[in-house]
């Protein structure tokens, strides 16, 4: 078998065999095939796209090229939830707790951000002692004890995926949904989970910017989660405007704190309402997405979320006093108040550019060697649709810095007031389960 014969197949348009994929992931995993010929035959598939079992044979390939996670002694369906990401996206902190409290084991792998703010990882680790490192032992103990842990994505897991990422982020060939697909889709199997469920967001603050493309991405991930034997679904949903109110670490772990006590920002607790009543079904804890439903909101209600919330920060070494007390999770110095210069409707809170103005205070990461301050970032008291008056706060700044007039204006110039009224944006876009 020769690479070049491959790469001339697949730019003809013609389907690659199950082997012809499997060596082209081994050859280039094991460093036989170099850059050059893979950065060929991924502009190929770019253009030539490939076709369902391609896409799950390549998914699988990524995945045997490493460790896969065995979470067989976990008791119960193990139910994994993807983002692929947005501004104040705090869903999985609330979310698993939810889902725990109804009886699904949460066993997840999470990683650290580059870009707006931290990961789900840097997040939990503005509490003060937590740990993320756990042994597969102590992993599977946990969620066998509480139903939910979350560790740090294991170092061997998906090598092909990591090599093939990183050419793609130099070769033009990142926006090719088969690439993506699979990309995202090898890291959850390989992470062990029995069904998966996805929030592909779109609009603005989202990779996938337009619902045609996300309804495309949504589709491809699903097909090859079913075609590999992992009950997939996915919801579509809005990221226009930042979800919630909070964006930054220790401000995003205190608003998954009152999300938990039932007092979270409406489109946050929809979100995960929804979310999670898809991982309750698949998790064999209700019979339909209604009897889910009412599940969550009794473990919101009844104080259970929280309380599963406060056990897993304690089996992880953190302080799950800031449970009770928010204000022992990091405080910046100065809270800076941003107030509206005019009366109206918010009609556009562009969550790319505000995302940006949390990381130019310190609170994502630019380069991969940047270091996050945990507790800056900023606070919303706004959304799209709400009336504003003259004075009103439209933003807190959470910051150790005083010198952000740059940052103040930016927010001034992405966040628009009309005098007609905007309708907020339908959060839930469409639910896709095949």
């Amino acid at each position: 078998m020769r690479m070049v014969d491959i790469i001339e197949k697949k730019r003809n348009g013609e389907e690659l065999s199950t082997e012809e994929i499997q060596f082209i992931i081994q050859g280039y995993t094991a460093g036989e095939i170099p850059d050059y010929q893979v950065s060929a035959l991924m502009m190929a598939i770019y253009f030539q796209d490939m076709n369902e079992r391609e896409r799950a044979d390549l998914t699988m390939a990524m995945v045997q090229s490493g460790d896969q996670i065995d979470l067989s002694k976990i008791e119960g369906i193990k139910v994994d939830k993807h983002s692929t990401g947005g501004v104040g996206d705090t869903t999985t902190l609330s979310l698993a707790a939810m889902v725990a409290a109804c009886g699904v084991p949460v066993a997840k792998m999470s990683g650290r951000g580059l870009g707006h703010t931290g990961g789900t990882i840097d997040k939990l680790e503005s509490i003060s002692g937590f740990h993320v490192e756990l042994s597969t032992e102590q992993f599977v103990k946990q969620v066998n004890d509480i139903k939910m842990a979350v560790i740090g994505q294991s170092g061997n897991l998906t090598p092909a995926d990591k090599k093939l990422y990183a050419l793609r982020d130099v070769t033009g060939t990142v926006p090719s949904i088969p690439l993506i697909a699979s990309s995202i889709m090898s890291k959850k199997i390989a992470a062990g989970a029995d069904s998966i469920v996805l929030d592909v967001k779109t609009g603005d603050g989202a990779f996938m910017k337009t619902l045609e493309d996300a309804e495309e991405l949504a589709h491809a991930m699903v097909k090859i989660g079913n075609n590999v034997g992992r009950k997939t679904m996915a919801i579509i949903s809005d990221m226009s405007q930042p979800l919630g109110f909070a964006i930054g670490n220790a401000l995003e772990v205190k608003e998954a704190i009152d999300t938990l006590r039932g007092e979270g920002p409406e489109d946050l607790q929809e979100l995960c309402y929804t979310l999670g009543s898809q991982m309750v079904v698949l998790g064999g804890k209700a019979s339909s997405i209604d009897e889910a439903r009412a599940m969550l909101k009794e473990a919101v209600t009844s104080g259970a979320a929280l309380n599963i919330f406060k056990q897993f920060i304690a089996a992880q070494g953190g302080d799950d006093s800031v449970v009770d007390d928010p204000t022992r999770l990091p405080q910046a110095k100065y809270k800076i108040k941003v107030a509206a210069k005019e009366s109206g409707y918010i009609s556009k809170i562009e969550a790319d550019d505000i995302g940006i103005c949390a990381m130019l205070l310190g609170a994502g990461r630019a380069t991969k060697e940047s270091e996050i301050d945990l507790s800056v970032g900023l606070v919303l008291h706004k959304k799209v649709g709400d009336t504003v008056e003259i004075g009103d706060q439209l933003v807190t700044i959470h910051t150790n810095k005083l010198d952000i007039d740059d940052i103040i204006q930016k927010l001034y110039s992405h966040i628009e007031i009309t005098k007609e009224k905007t309708d907020a944006p339908q959060l839930i876009k469409k639910i896709i389960t095949e």
